[in-house]
């Protein structure tokens, strides 16, 4: 009888919850599902935040600096972690699992670029072509990495040719640096985009150039990249479409599909 009271009582309970849904309240478990879905969103950004922060982010090239690697309209996946991942808002990084060396692609943080005061640490992204201890100098447009000439990532009949007697007043930063009585023989009296130098990197800095030598604006100009301001390395091209294009809605209907999928190198 006990059983069968007990019963009737799980059954008019039930009802009654029932009843009081169906009337629109949901006593308590309405904020319960609130929250559980609030959670999920918090844990969702949490977690697209670390891997967008420690692992692996999204680059856009926005300029030609790097033809041809790497054209405008190119969409990169960038490995975070290889280099150590930088903490935002600081320049600690957490150790990585390379150090970036001779001919990697690069994304790192400007030095101050004393010409852009809107913006003077833009992200950029060049050729590592010498790190700290090398002997660096430019003669006639080919660049020498303690002595030895440096074959372009492609040839020179292809690389837009522009005036390589040009001078800038930003090239004097490199008045410091340079090496006087060296067997690489004498600087020239004023540096110029193919003949400047040489100059020994600085400890904990590295030098990066523009693929493009004569549409890059680079290390030339602004100087050594500290090595805590790397922030990367490009893995592939996931997407990439023609920015130039007349066309309407170029991102869908002009899209590079042979370029998806490249590996950078």
């Amino acid at each position: 009888m006990a059983t069968k009271t007990q019963s009737s009582k799980s059954s008019v309970k039930a009802s009654g919850s029932v009843a009081a849904l169906r009337a629109g309240k949901s006593g308590g478990s309405g904020a319960t599902s609130v929250w559980e879905n609030v959670k999920a969103i918090l844990i969702t950004l949490a977690f697209f935040l670390f891997f967008r922060t420690f692992l692996i982010e999204a680059y856009r090239i926005p300029s030609g600096s790097m033809i041809p690697t790497l054209l405008i309209g190119d969409w990169l996946f960038v490995n975070k972690l290889v280099y150590g991942p930088n903490v935002p808002f600081t320049d600690f990084n957490f150790p990585g699992y390379a150090e970036p060396k001779r001919g990697d692609i690069v994304v790192f943080k400007s030095p101050d670029q004393i010409d852009l005061p809107e913006d003077p640490n833009p992200t950029l992204v060049k050729r590592l072509v010498a790190v700290a201890g090398d002997t660096i100098y430019m003669r006639g447009g080919l660049l020498h990495v303690n002595g030895m000439p440096q074959k372009q990532t492609f040839p020179a009949s292809e690389n837009v040719k522009g005036d390589g007697t040009f001078s800038h007043p930003l090239f004097q930063w490199q008045k410091k640096f340079e090496l006087h009585g060296s067997r690489f023989g004498e600087p020239p009296a004023q540096p110029a985009l193919d003949d400047w130098g040489p100059m020994i990197v600085p400890a904990k800095h590295l030098f990066m150039l523009g693929d493009a030598r004569y549409d890059s604006k680079d290390a030339r100009y602004w100087g050594f990249v500290p090595r805590e301001n790397v922030r990367g390395r490009p893995v592939f091209v996931y997407y990439s479409y023609n920015a130039d294009s007349d066309r309407p809605l170029s991102f869908i209907t002009d899209i590079r599909w042979g370029r998806i999928g490249t590996i950078l190198r």
